[in-house]
């Protein structure tokens, strides 16, 4: 059954709307991404215009390289920190308990922040620990869990992972994942993962939730875009709420990254939702955790 209009027991408004974490957290329920935006004057002019559009959720991770930009972007925005919802993650060559402790305090300094909001584990297998993933990704979490009880991470959570990683992790986790990030849209909808992670009060956000643009290549979307009188991305990204998704469109262009926020006054009925889901394949998968070379 899809959701519409009300989702996750909410009426949804705006970009300040939020979900609700297992741990009381309140998350926006749309986020801006800044993967692939480089570090210096692209994602710095890209996070201040998606500021001053209303974004309230700014995602980024070690590994895109570009959190002093980031960082000071959210500074010269003017927008209260409290308003702000901050994500980093945890890149792959830090895994194991001491070296995540040092790469939290890399990220946190350079953010030029006292905390984040949500902090993940990018990948949960990467080739450098492919050995021993289960064991190091325990002692990861074990410092991932002494940030959030500390308060320098107000929710902890992971990326990437599917059943079989979150199965190991929880075997010896205090603090179970509050978000699962996954590469999730039309054509990848990952229902495994996602089942999971409702089972266990996860949240699915999804990363590349346009398929990095390869959606916009399926000739049905426009003409389910032109019904609406909304733009293919548009659609898409409301597609991923109505499923109750939390979406990370990223723009480096002013025009799209206020276009992607103009998605909470309509809806997509039940047969369109359908059409949509089933785009699978038609605009690339998520890779295989297990087996990524790096």
């Amino acid at each position: 059954m899809y959701l519409l209009k009300e989702i996750g027991g909410i009426i949804l408004a705006g970009l300040t709307d939020t979900y609700t974490l297992s741990n009381g957290t309140k998350i926006p329920v749309v986020g801006f991404g800044t993967w692939q935006s480089e570090d210096g004057d692209e994602a710095y002019h890209a996070v201040l215009a998606a500021l001053k559009a209303g974004y309230r959720h700014i995602d980024t991770a070690a590994a895109y390289g570009n959190e002093e930009s980031v960082g000071k972007a959210i500074e010269d925005s003017g927008v209260d920190r409290k308003d702000l919802f901050v994500t980093t993650k945890l890149w792959n060559d830090d895994h194991g308990y001491e070296a995540a402790k040092l790469a939290f305090a890399t990220s946190l300094s350079k953010l030029g922040l006292d905390y984040v909001d949500l902090y993940l584990i990018h990948w949960p297998n990467p080739v450098k620990f492919r050995s021993n993933w289960k064991e190091v990704n325990a002692q990861t979490w074990k410092a991932m869990e002494e940030f959030y009880k500390a308060g320098q991470a107000k929710a902890i959570g992971v990326s990437n992972f599917r059943p079989h990683h979150l199965d190991a992790l929880l075997e010896t986790a205090e603090i179970a994942p509050m978000v699962n990030q996954i590469f999730l849209n039309p054509s990848d909808l990952q229902p495994g993962v996602v089942e999971y992670n409702n089972d266990h009060d996860i949240l699915s956000e999804a990363y590349s939730p346009l398929g990095t643009g390869s959606i916009f290549k399926i000739p049905a979307l426009k003409d389910i875009a032109a019904k609406y009188n909304k733009s293919e991305a548009q659609v898409v990204l409301r597609w991923s709420l109505q499923h109750g998704f939390l979406p990370l469109p990223k723009s480096v262009h002013e025009e799209y990254i206020k276009a992607n926020a103009d998605i909470f006054d309509f809806e997509l009925d039940q047969a369109d939702m359908k059409t949509i889901d089933g785009f699978k394949g038609q605009a690339g998968s998520a890779m295989d955790p297990d087996e990524v070379n790096f």
